[in-house]
């Protein structure tokens, strides 16, 4: 099985020689490069091409969310995971309209990360529920300031369903267990749905389906 290539990219020489150390004693895992900025990211990243980049928010030069853009408008393929010291609603919110799959926090368990950079490649990383909790103030603060929005393009039924499953931050595998449908039909409807409503992935899913109402609303983050 080929290897996930990964690339690095953190202000703090220290930090990211840790993390290549943690990624390194997985089997599937390969770090390819390591960038000091969000310029030397973008850089790198044409250069690169890599599957996934671990990618700082705050950096000298460019930050995270601008290099996260600019990746992501010229290499939508690349998968790109935020790793934060802090969780703040703005800046998740702001890093999931740029384009991420996902959301870390630098304190994370290094089990936790592996599984997630997995998830993310596989295009199932799930939606943790104090994520989707900080998505939907974040979103919801936004569409007060913005006004009405557009009606959202019609789902059908099932589609709704698969998306309140993935608003509880379920898998590919356990929405299929709960709908009692085949895993490939769930990966057909998540392609269907974010072609239909013109998003990247199924973070930005779980903020729509949050701000229209399908699904529990997940608990508030706790200070």
């Amino acid at each position: 099985m080929s290897r996930i290539r990964i690339l690095l990219a953190d202000d703090h020489a220290l930090f990211r020689g840790g993390v290549a150390s943690l990624l390194a004693a997985g089997p599937d895992f390969e770090v390819v490069g390591e960038a000091a900025d969000g310029r030397q990211a973008v850089e790198m990243a044409r250069a690169l091409m890599p599957d996934v980049i671990l990618m700082d928010i705050s950096m000298p030069v460019m930050d995270g969310l601008e290099a996260t853009r600019l990746i992501k408008a010229e290499m939508p393929y690349v998968k790109i995971v935020i790793l934060t010291a802090t969780d703040g609603e703005r800046s998740l919110f702001e890093a999931v309209k740029s384009g991420a799959q996902g959301y870390l926090l630098k304190n994370i368990d290094p089990k936790a990360l592996y599984g997630t950079l997995r998830g993310v490649v596989q295009g199932e990383a799930p939606v943790s529920r104090t994520m989707a909790a900080r998505l939907l103030e974040e979103s919801t603060r936004q569409a007060r300031q913005a006004g009405p929005a557009e009606p959202a393009p019609e789902l059908t039924a099932r589609e709704k369903e698969v998306l309140e499953q993935v608003t509880l931050g379920k898998s590919n595998k356990e929405i299929a267990q709960a709908l009692a449908i085949a895993e490939n039909t769930v990966k057909n409807h998540l392609k269907n749905i974010l072609e239909k409503l013109h998003l990247e992935n199924r973070v930005q899913a779980a903020t729509f389906a949050l701000r229209q109402g399908l699904g529990e609303k997940p608990p508030g983050p706790t200070s």
